[in-house]
């Protein structure tokens, strides 16, 4: 069960297949999975973040309590050498799913998730949670792809230095247009410069800018929860036929630096090229 740790909660027919593979009788496999997710809730290793349920690791819980709890007396505090801890309003130290450092940054299997974040409680971190984990996530399974957010980069350096090594080496990048965030224009902007495949979303209340609004664009209504849920399996679709269409052939790069400077190209060491 140790690879689904840090991820979404697999589908049940998944966890039986483990179960199976573990060696867990066929006529056990049911129950084995059903006490294997109460067992996980009731211990708090099944947290809902980022917009679904995930499986988290043993140090993130203990990160995740107050100073005075789950901590033994003169054991190593897990934050000094499991990376980054954000403090939370509650003055609980609080850190992201699907932590990823340097050795785990395979960018050929990763997809960037550029999106507005904002502070924990806002409706731009609620509108991320909601696209990543009912959306992108569930989209990209079948591509093998890891979603990575800025908020989920865990390693020391500038987040600003990392976040442009992320657009500029991974094989995918998703562009969330909605809220008109400046940042993500501008992260949008590089990506383009070194002509690598982008796919973009948008909220279907949101105008896109004239310069991108002849690039095609997953549009979501989010009005309400009658607009949106009955539509979930059409959205992911949207976006999986996209990302089909941009790995399959990333020559064929749309945006406005290739539409009218069709010979520039820039090369970064270390991106990858699909030339």
């Amino acid at each position: 069960m140790a690879r689904f740790v840090s991820n979404k909660l697999p589908a049940r027919a998944a966890l039986i297949d483990a179960a199976k593979d573990v060696g867990v009788a066929d006529e056990m496999s049911e129950e084995c999975v059903d006490t294997f997710i109460v067992n996980l809730r009731f211990v708090g290793l099944l947290q809902t973040l980022s917009g679904a349920e995930r499986i988290i690791t043993v140090d993130h819980l203990l990160d995740s309590l107050p100073a005075t709890q789950g901590r033994v007396a003169g054991a190593p505090s897990s934050s000094t050498h499991s990376g980054r801890a954000a403090p939370s309003v509650d003055g609980r130290s609080e850190r992201t799913h699907a932590i990823v450092t340097t050795e785990q940054a395979h960018f050929e299997t990763t997809c960037f998730y550029v999106t507005p974040i904002g502070e924990d409680g806002s409706d731009q971190r609620k509108h991320a949670d909601l696209f990543l984990g009912s959306l992108i996530e569930p989209a990209l399974e079948q591509f093998g792809l890891k979603v990575v957010r800025a908020d989920m980069i865990d390693k020391p350096g500038t987040i600003t230095r990392q976040i442009i090594e992320y657009l500029l080496r991974s094989r995918l990048v998703i562009a969330d247009l909605s809220f008109h965030n400046p940042n993500v224009f501008y992260e949008l902007a590089l990506r383009h410069a070194v002509r690598l495949p982008v796919v973009q979303l948008v909220r279907a209340a949101d105008r896109i800018p004239f310069d991108l609004n002849q690039i095609r664009t997953v549009r979501i209504d989010t009005s309400g929860l009658h607009e949106f849920v009955p539509k979930i399996e059409t959205y992911r679709s949207e976006i999986a036929s996209q990302v089909r269409r941009a790995l399959d052939d990333p020559d064929a790069v749309d945006n406005p630096i290739t539409t009218y400077y069709p010979s520039m190209r820039v090369h970064i060491d270390g991106a990858p090229s699909h030339s």
